[in-house]
């Protein structure tokens, strides 16, 4: 997992594989359905089957371009023979006016594809561009930027891809591939003289060997009984920046005394332009469910050139 080398940080690159997945297609193709579904009744009735067109997909702002090959897969749904010049390559900062993408064919299939197209573009590139600028904003710390579950319900595979091309690392898929015992876990749990102890050790015996315990705490009342418990990471979840700061010296006292250097991750209300006070108290991670659940969609439009 992301802190197994929390020395060296090391972001997991963005899987292009992902935009061309069976699941990424079958969303596609339910996006379409949804907009298009019999038919596009105004295209239809305008322009003749035959008549071809030129049109270029345009950034409106400035932005971290993700989705595109995805976006393209639309148009290509309706005419297989698109063209596409210049293409922008994924991750690409393009100003205002820039090209995204230059393209050519069938008429009724540019725009008839136009809005699921952009939907996703706009969406993933919103996302890519917000996780840019969380990053940037800890250029400088040794503090990594990670993404959450917080995402769109069917899209987080593709939410998470635009994350990392945005440089954010990526945090746990979901459920299955890791352990945080949360506040709700621990309540469950109040009966026991140790909870947090006695959470990490039902874990670490009801898990395969070598899973990643975590357990987020919120305040610094039990971080020695977490210390000693030896989770993996310690999730500090609406912690302050001082409070923070705090937690790192505990931590770092506790390893010094030979305990174990435990991940420490901070969480809660965190936005790419507070992300820096954070990063600043020496935190490993700044995990923010902003850039995905709030991140705007970029301005992308599809203009046709003049015949």
């Amino acid at each position: 997992m992301f802190w197994e080398n929390s020395e060296n940080p090391d972001n997991r690159s963005p899987d292009p594989s992902v935009l061309t997945s069976r699941e990424a297609l079958d969303l596609l193709d339910r996006a379409l359905a949804e907009d298009v579904g019999p038919g596009d009744l105004t295209t239809e009735a305008l322009i003749a089957p035959d008549r071809t067109a030129s049109a270029r997909l345009v950034a409106r702002e400035e932005l971290v371009l993700a989705g595109l090959p995805l976006a393209l897969s639309a148009f290509r749904g309706f005419d297989p023979g698109v063209e596409v010049r210049g293409a922008a390559a994924e991750g690409a900062l393009l100003a205002p006016g820039e090209d995204v993408a230059r393209l050519r064919g069938k008429a009724r299939a540019l725009l008839t594809a136009e809005r699921s197209a952009l939907n996703l573009l706009q969406r993933l590139s919103g996302i890519a561009t917000a996780a840019r600028r969380a990053v940037e904003a800890v250029r400088g710390t040794r503090t990594r930027v990670l993404d959450t579950r917080k995402t769109a319900p069917g899209l987080r595979r593709l939410e998470k891809y635009a994350a990392a091309v945005g440089g954010a690392t990526n945090h746990r898929m979901g459920l299955h591939d890791a352990v945080l015992i949360k506040d709700n876990h621990l309540a469950l749990l109040a009966g026991e003289r140790m909870p947090v102890a006695a959470a990490v050790a039902r874990s670490r015996a009801g898990v395969p060997p070598g899973t990643t315990v975590e357990v987020e705490l919120d305040s610094l009342d039990r971080l020695e009984e977490a210390f000693v418990a030896g989770p993996d990471a310690i999730l500090l979840d609406n912690f302050s920046p001082q409070a923070c700061a705090e937690a790192v010296r505990r931590r770092d006292a506790h390893a010094a005394r030979g305990g174990r250097r435990i991940f420490l991750e901070a969480s809660g209300g965190i936005r790419p332009d507070t992300v820096r006070l954070w990063a600043e108290a020496g935190v490993d991670g700044v995990s923010l469910g902003w850039i995905t659940h709030s991140a705007r969609a970029a301005d992308i439009a599809l203009d046709f050139e003049p015949c």
